[in-house]
């Protein structure tokens, strides 16, 4: 083990203390780029999506329709922005649309905003990376065969770098991140001086270049074609929920560095946005099979020069750190859910650097599963992309519509017509999305929604189970003094005061008079509760305290087992009592024993300690 946690400091650096949390959490400076990359990644394609839409369609007339396009765009992220901007304000613990929809629908109606929500998270790596991949690929298509390896490096990269804490991570990405920005803005300012001073002009096309654009059979401006390119472009949308869902990573006050964070990201979005909206109807420029949109405009606004180059390397560096989105804002959803039983109790602990470490190798390995079965592929994967995002909308948004309807908070008619409106026009963008990706392959969400939501339920179930059958409430539990003769000397381990833990207790009990009980404390304040709870039940045996502050409780139980064996006599053992949940087969490893098997291998190295289970089955609680 002490090879393992060598080669652990080694990549991580030094564990962090609780106290130190503070330090971690991001500024409005750094929290901008950290939670900003998915929505700005987006923006460099909204255009050139808007303008696939409608090509087969209009054709080279699709240009003069991406104003008509973006304009609701830009209202709605307005909108969206009023919204979750609310949330913030009433929802201060993070979890977005999940905890508005909790409060105001019900279990079902959040389960579904948050499998939602872990969807559109999982896919925003996957399809960023692969992205990224594609770019990468696009200057060395001699890699293409190793295409599978460059995505699971590029997507272990980021994940090592978030496993060393917010702090290393922001500041990592946060620069490519500002660059980007920074060269979008400049793109924008100096295009549109351009145009109005005569020095730019539309750009022109071989009829080569164009000929697999050109409309044969024009069918002109439709509801349908609109709603169609609406929803394509909705895509510079995707990420604005990720700073609701997560308030707790910002510096104090999280909420209101939280919301302005949220309004720099909005006025970020509309800028970049609608400036490269205007620009592509200047430039009448169309998507090509060898360039995009964004290259188009940067090379005719720019030429080959320097800044050509520094944007399409940040555009690059953009599409990969768009996956950095969901690992500052899924491990917290995970925690969330997990503080609320519809998740394994894992996803609430953090890690040595103090971040959700089990929230973000989930990232890790089933973005990497998907990355492997669709073979890294964007088109691919895009079908399940940006339709779970859009369903949250809906839900969050017609969740504070219902919340204004109940509370009737000062200036609740406005913000009620404003949600409401806000709910319509998202509800209509999902069954778009959805209806026009359905053949491509997100009719599959049909089938791992519901598994999802089903999972969380049970799992929910499982702990109701358990936590009924390990509760204290109806035993009047009496401490009774040992009637062993024997001294040798034993440990119990003690997490929490219940049936299970005192049914640990009693046994160790009985078999010896010289009994430690011993806590290792993760948390002062449930450190509290429990030698509250002890003292309340007049036990006869001390309780032992042992505070890390790093979280270790594995190696702060070992360290103080050494320290016990030191004290031995020759030929004498020491014996460490553990409890081992049963009642419901592989669930119990997977959700409850998991520390208790970490402690029993450790324990196995020593040959004068010993180590004892004692198994409490909760579905027959016993008395």
């Amino acid at each position: 083990m002490s090879n393992l946690k060598d080669l652990k400091k080694f990549l991580l650096g030094d564990a962090l203390k609780d106290d130190q949390l503070k330090n971690e959490r991001l500024s409005r400076f750094w929290g901008l780029p950290i939670l900003a990359s998915d929505a700005v990644s987006s923006v460099a394609y909204a255009v050139e999506e808007i303008l696939m839409a409608l090509i087969p369609a209009l054709g080279l007339l699709a240009v003069n329709y991406v104003g008509f396009v973006s304009i609701p765009i830009v209202l709605l992220l307005l909108i969206l922005v009023f919204s979750y901007s609310q949330i913030i304000n009433h929802y201060p613990d993070g979890g977005g649309a999940y905890v508005v929809s909790k409060e105001n629908f019900g279990r079902k109606a959040s389960l579904l905003a948050a499998t939602c929500l872990i969807i559109d998270y999982i896919m925003t790596v996957a399809v960023s990376v692969s992205s990224s991949t594609a770019a990468i690929l696009a200057v060395y298509p001699a890699l293409d065969p190793y295409r599978i390896i460059i995505s699971l490096v590029c997507v272990g990269v980021i994940t090592f770098i978030n496993l060393r804490g917010i702090g290393e991570s922001s500041k990592i990405f946060g620069v490519p991140t500002y660059a980007f920005i920074f060269s979008m803005i400049l793109l924008i300012i100096t295009g549109v001086v351009r145009v109005f001073t005569g020095t730019l002009s539309p750009m022109e096309y071989s009829p080569e270049q164009i000929s697999h654009i050109i409309s044969e059979n024009f069918q002109g401006m439709s509801l349908t074609l609109f709603l169609c390119a609406f929803s394509s472009g909705c895509s510079a949308l995707t990420g604005v929920e990720a700073v609701s869902n997560a308030i707790p990573s910002f510096k104090e006050p999280c909420q209101k560095n939280a919301r302005h964070v949220l309004f720099m990201l909005g006025g970020i979005i509309a800028l970049i946005f609608g400036g490269t909206s205007f620009l592509a109807t200047a430039l009448k420029v169309v998507p090509l099979q060898d360039k995009t949109v964004l290259s188009q405009m940067a090379t005719a606004v720019f030429g080959n020069g320097v800044m050509f180059y520094i944007l399409q390397l940040t555009t690059s560096l953009i599409l990969l750190l768009a996956a950095n989105t969901s690992y500052s804002g899924l491990p917290i959803l995970l925690s969330i859910l997990a503080k609320d039983h519809y998740m394994p109790r894992q996803f609430s602990q953090r890690g040595t650097k103090l971040s959700f470490s089990n929230g973000i190798m989930f990232i890790f390995v089933v973005s990497s599963i998907l990355l492997v079965a669709f073979n890294a592929d964007t088109h691919r994967l895009i079908p399940f992309y940006s339709v779970g995002v859009f369903v949250s909308f809906t839900i969050s948004q017609f969740g504070m519509f219902v919340k204004w309807i109940k509370s009737k908070d000062p200036g609740w008619q406005y913000k009620s017509i404003i949600n409401g409106f806000g709910a319509l026009v998202t509800f209509i963008g999902s069954i778009v999305v959805f209806t026009t990706k359905f053949v491509h392959g997100s009719w599959v969400l049909l089938v791992i929604t519901p598994l999802m939501m089903w999972f969380m339920a049970s799992t929910h179930k499982h702990y109701f189970k358990f936590l009924k059958g390990i509760s204290m409430f109806g035993w009047d539990y009496q401490y009774k003094e040992s009637p062993s003769a024997d001294v040798f000397p034993c440990i119990v381990l003690i997490n929490k005061i219940n049936r299970a833990a005192l049914k640990t207790f009693d046994y160790a009990n009985k078999i010896t008079s010289n009994l430690t009980v011993l806590h290792i404390s993760v948390s002062q304040k449930e450190t509290k509760l429990l030698q509250k709870q002890w003292k309340d039940l007049k036990m006869g045996v001390p309780l032992t305290i042992v505070y890390t502050p790093y979280r270790d409780v594995v190696a702060q139980i070992m360290k103080y087992v050494s320290s016990r064996r030191a004290e031995l006599s020759p030929g004498e053992n020491l014996t460490v009592v553990l409890t081992r949940i049963s009642g419901n087969g592989i669930l119990d490893e997977v959700f409850h024993n998991q520390t208790t098997f970490f402690i029993e291998q450790e324990l196995r190295k020593y040959e004068n300690v010993a180590t004892t289970l004692v198994p409490y089955f909760y579905s027959k609680r016993s008395s």
